[in-house]
């Protein structure tokens, strides 16, 4: 089987001069994946825009519609934290899509990805740390009400609890929400998932990599899902601006393998997202990234 990517990186928004967020990763990394050959640019999609009623799985029809006509407050526009602008909402909307469809090819293929997404920190009613919608549970909700999936597990590795994910499947057990974070690092008050396992500022490769290999096979017994949604953040990185971890460019490798294989070894597919990277060289993110899509063509 091929690879399938998907790409909202021709909606990216302008930010302010200084701002945290990476927005120029999403394209940096479109081309990247081209000129290394990784996937033909007709296994490369442009999402369309996720219909309002995929939101409303998730998300209440209060904050789906303010987001939409931009009435949000100023408090809650800040707490996501992008300035509203037609193209955020575009943009919000079609990285939504992206893993939706990321989600469904996966049940096809085996392993497909979003190059955009795993926006964990956006809850039902509010958005926070530059998440608006969350993708990965409106993916989920849409398989699960087309009957395709029954069960799913999220394998969280973004190095910052995935709370608004948690919070979306809060006592519904067809979804196990497994976690591995930075214990100090934000979001500060943390939402309990299905398993979290807590990391030390500064943990490196190896006692990552033990961690993860140590409850990974206990989390996909357990969870017994259909399908696992896997976020491959990039902020672990040793020089990520807000990771504080100390995993190197082949630490995340070995990370993205052992997923997938634990995952194929037992006959699972797998949607990739990015989630978060903030590298004080968006080059380096975007290397991380990249990384990942090379690892999962390896199992595709």
């Amino acid at each position: 089987m091929a690879l399938h990517l998907w790409s909202s990186a021709a909606y990216a928004i302008p930010l302010p001069d200084g701002h945290r967020f990476p927005m120029p990763k999403y394209a940096l990394l479109r081309d990247a994946v081209l000129a290394a050959g990784l996937v033909t640019p007709a296994r490369l999609h442009d999402p369309g825009r996720a219909p309002r009623e995929d939101l409303l799985l998730v998300h209440t029809p209060r904050y789906v519609d303010a987001v939409t006509a931009g009435t949000l407050s100023a408090a809650e526009q800040r707490r996501i934290g992008l300035p509203w602008s037609e193209a955020f909402v575009e943009r919000a909307y079609r990285v939504v899509r992206g893993t939706c469809e990321a989600a469904a090819a996966a049940l096809v293929d085996g392993v497909a990805m979003n190059l955009a997404g795993g926006t964990h920190h956006a809850f039902p009613d509010r958005g926070e740390g530059f998440c608006t919608f969350n993708d990965v549970a409106v993916a989920i909700r849409r398989l699960q009400r087309a009957g395709s999936v029954r069960r799913v597990c999220v394998v969280d590795l973004d190095v910052h609890q995935g709370n608004g994910t948690h919070a979306c499947f809060a006592g519904d057990a067809s979804v196990f929400t497994f976690s591995m974070h930075g214990a100090r690092n934000f979001p500060f008050h943390k939402i309990p998932g299905s398993l979290d396992v807590e990391l030390d500022d500064g943990t490196g490769d190896e006692r990552y990599l033990e961690l993860l290999g140590h409850h990974l096979p206990r989390v996909l017994r357990d969870a017994a899902p259909d399908l696992v949604v896997y976020l491959a953040g990039a902020d672990p990185h040793e020089h990520d601006r807000l990771g504080r971890l100390r995993l190197t460019f082949d630490g995340l490798m070995r990370r993205d393998a052992v997923v997938l294989e634990a995952c194929r070894d037992v006959g699972l597919p797998v949607c990739l997202t990015i989630a978060g990277g903030y590298g004080r060289d968006v080059r380096d993110t975007v290397a991380v990234h990249l990384n990942t899509v090379r690892v999962a063509r390896q199992f595709a």
